[in-house]
């Protein structure tokens, strides 16, 4: 009982308190400092960008619209619709409908990663009179990146309707230290098909597109497989797609389940086994199912397709790594897929393990295509003194998407044959 007088008599304190000052928050403080990521956006090109694509409106639109809400439940169903609206604003620039809203080309992807930076550190900012507890938070930045990305809004008519259903996975721009002006074409690739229909030996085929971070920890928190795992049972073909070497689109035919290290968008860096569930049945390496033969012999585009088969392991009872340009060999270890050892192996081989785990090995197409390298024109190579963009640049990125394009139309004839 006294322990409850001494309770009681606090409380009592503490209400007087309140009511002698009226508007203080006893809430705990639960913000956050911006992420690396996020520290570049006040940078002059990004703020180009922004201005440039009418973009720049959209965090602060975000920011008074998140002012307004009275309780997290409210602020939640604001981050979905505001989410939800930048990724289908960008889908709907990049394909031609509305206003382009500056003089930046349509086909960018950048307005929507600076849009999306601006948007979720304004979440890590944001103070509301009525407090939200760090778990709150959290599923608050986990909303706005998921809706932001395509992620949540993977739509396929149904089957009756005689559509084909064809998943392609995009990135964020990357290495943004050493060219904070760099794009990613397979982020504008995601943006430029998503929703689209393609003609297909087997009928007509509509491509649903998702755009991932470039961060480690997202993707060993499982972005990966939460946003693939409802659909690949769904569809008739999947590949992840991601930048990859100069001049050349490579089909990678083995990824291997290691992070070599290179530093993510947020400067961190992991030197491990690619983390997943259930680790005792986590094999090495897994394989493309995608008809890479019929896809490199296709008349595809300007750039030269290859069917690529290097890796770099070490061999079973070996120490050493090993470059192996014909594919694994029994027994060994992985120490770099096709595709490397950064986030583009990692997303084809989380995609490829979900399918193989999911029983589909044999009958889902899918796997991993790199596309080359977007570069800028001659003469707007040096990120210190270049403009954030030029004609060549520009046709660079727009041929990338239409090969893609094509590829992917490629693959699902070749998988109609067979």
């Amino acid at each position: 009982m006294n322990v409850i007088r001494v309770r009681t008599g606090i409380l009592g304190l503490a209400l007087l308190a309140g009511f002698s000052a009226p508007g203080t928050s006893v809430a705990a403080d639960t913000t956050l400092p911006p992420t690396v990521e996020e520290q570049r956006l006040d940078r002059a090109v990004p703020q180009e960008i922004l201005e440039h694509s009418g973009f720049d409106t959209v965090a602060p639109e975000f920011t008074h619209a998140l002012e307004g809400a009275h309780s997290y439940a409210q602020a939640r169903r604001i981050v979905v619709r505001e989410g939800t609206a930048l990724w289908q604003r960008a889908v709907d620039r990049a394909q031609g409908r509305g206003p382009a809203g500056g003089d930046l080309s349509r086909d960018d992807d950048r307005p929507l990663y600076w849009a999306r930076l601006g948007m979720t550190r304004e979440v890590r900012a944001w103070a509301p009179e009525f407090g939200i507890s760090s778990e709150q938070r959290t599923a608050l930045l986990s909303e706005l990146e998921q809706t932001s990305r395509g992620q949540s809004s993977i739509r396929y008519p149904a089957r009756d309707k005689g559509l084909k259903r064809i998943l392609v996975t995009g990135f964020d721009p990357f290495t943004l230290d050493a060219d904070i002006r760099i794009s990613n074409p397979s982020g504008a690739t995601a943006l430029a098909l998503d929703g689209t229909v393609i003609r297909t030996a087997d009928g007509p085929a509509r491509i649903e597109t998702a755009m991932f971070p470039v961060r480690w920890a997202d993707f060993a928190e499982g972005t990966v497989e939460r946003t693939l795992r409802p659909y690949l049972p769904e569809v008739d073909l999947f590949t992840t797609v991601s930048q990859g070497r100069v001049g050349r689109f490579d089909v990678e035919r083995a990824n291997g389940a290691w992070r070599g290290g290179y530093p993510d968008n947020d400067k961190i860096s992991r030197t491990e086994t690619v983390p997943v569930t259930d680790p005792a049945s986590q094999p090495q390496w897994t394989s493309t199912t995608l008809p890479y033969q019929a896809i490199v012999a296709a008349n595809t585009g300007r750039f030269p397709v290859y069917d690529h088969t290097e890796v770099t392991e070490i061999p079973a009872g070996g120490t050493t790594p090993v470059v192996r340009p014909d594919g694994p060999t029994a027994g060994s270890t992985a120490r770099a897929g096709g595709g490397g050892n950064y986030l583009s192996n990692e997303i084809a081989y989380r995609a490829t393990l979900l399918r193989d785990r999911l029983g589909l090995h044999d009958s889902l197409p899918g796997g991993h295509i790199h596309t080359p390298v977007l570069q800028f024109g001659t003469g707007n190579t040096d990120p210190a003194t270049g403009t954030i963009t030029d004609p060549q640049f520009v046709q660079n990125r727009v041929d990338i998407i239409a090969q893609v394009r094509a590829m992917v139309t490629a693959a699902m004839d070749a998988s109609a044959v067979h």
